[in-house]
């Protein structure tokens, strides 16, 4: 790409930053900013001068964490509740992220419900965004044990509502964010059909994810044929359908999402621990001993091949996105995961616990929308 076309796209995004208030300046604690990077669009650019990239950094011994007490949670779903279920260690709850050229803001719950009075946030996704949201229910409530606070459930939803401060906090189960219908031939994923979007829309803030289920097979596999267009398939190339489904939101973004009320989140590529070798510790087939981060601020598995697609297809959207860029922060936790101590038994390296790892995206959540 030419200099003249840089600067060119350089003027718009700033521009565009400013009309929607992303952050490409926020000053965190006295220091530098957060890097444009987190903003992922077609202007897309890879750093601001100045600029500080809250992803990239390592993990730190903090005496001052955890940032609540999970046992006080009324709201953690028991698969996520590590010391509830029997986990004894209690060091992998002792650690802050720390980005390497700034600081973040100690996520400040009260803050968060007064800048956020009235706004509803949702969280849409698998069962990783169940976690997410679990862990942000969390962190809201440690801050206003007193408050009223109620809980609501719907067919596709709940949601905890905060309501001295008019914020409601919802999760919405939608493994592939497309659709999946029943159909005389069967249950068909639609690869081009979005049919909760009108409901999305309404929300101020939105935080999506998807991944783990494109490569389910086998009875944990929820449909019986894909459509693409006109054509149905019985199968097709995961990774190829999952960079057809999420080309299929990213049009609805463009298509359906008033950046001027809503801001939207796309949520990396969460990892899974199950290979030691991707961490330098090879024979070991689960994360059920692994007590620490690892001493790194690279992952020496690299960035699985999802990434890579996230990236790309994110770079085409023209509203403002932003990436919350978790997959190598949280790689570098193989300690953070409920192993067997999850309540509903089974080895899981692919969730975390909470509290844990989770709060630290939130955090992140938190140091972007407090600009």
């Amino acid at each position: 790409m030419g200099k003249g076309v840089i600067g060119s796209h350089l003027i718009v995004l700033v521009a565009l930053s400013i009309q929607f208030a992303y952050v490409f300046s926020l000053t965190i604690e006295g220091q530098i900013g957060i890097n444009g990077s987190t903003i992922i669009n077609k202007w897309k650019i890879t750093e601001l001068p100045n600029g500080c990239d809250i992803f990239e950094g390592s993990w730190v011994f903090d005496e001052s964490y955890p940032l609540f007490d999970s046992s006080a949670c009324p709201f953690i779903a028991q698969q996520f509740d590590c010391l509830k279920y029997g986990r004894l260690d209690h060091e992998y709850l002792k650690y802050r992220w720390q980005p390497n050229q700034c600081n973040l803001p100690r996520f400040d719950g009260l803050d968060f419900l007064n800048r956020l009075k009235g706004k509803k946030i949702m969280f849409i996704g698998d069962s990783v965004s169940h976690n997410q949201y679990d862990s942000l229910v969390c962190l809201l409530h440690a801050a206003v044990p007193q408050s009223v606070i109620v809980q609501e459930t719907n067919k596709n939803s709940i949601s905890v509502i905060f309501k001295d401060y008019e914020v409601s906090v919802t999760l919405f189960h939608s493994n592939y964010l497309v659709d999946i219908e029943m159909e005389q031939i069967g249950r068909v994923l639609k690869l081009d059909s979005i049919r909760n979007g009108d409901l999305w829309k309404q929300m101020d803030i939105l935080i999506f994810n998807t991944w783990l289920w494109w490569y389910r097979s086998g009875a944990k596999q929820p449909w019986d044929y894909i459509q693409a267009g006109e054509e149905i398939l019985k199968d097709m190339n995961r990774m190829d359908a999952f960079r057809y489904g999420l080309t299929t939101w990213a049009k609805w973004v463009d298509a359906a999402v008033d950046p001027i009320k809503t801001k939207v989140f796309f949520q990396g590529i969460t990892p899974s621990h199950y290979k030691g070798e991707e961490w330098n510790e090879p024979g070991v087939r689960d994360c059920s001993l692994e007590r620490r981060p690892l001493n790194s601020s690279n992952y020496p598995g690299g960035m699985p091949l999802a990434s890579s697609v996230v990236n790309d297809v994110l770079s085409k959207i023209s509203k403002p996105v932003i990436l919350l860029n978790i997959t190598t922060l949280s790689q570098l936790r193989p300690d953070g995961h409920p192993a067997i101590h999850n309540g509903i038994g089974g080895m899981d390296c692919t969730h975390w616990c909470v509290a844990g790892v989770l709060d630290t995206w939130n955090q992140l959540i938190y140091a972007t929308l407090m600009s």
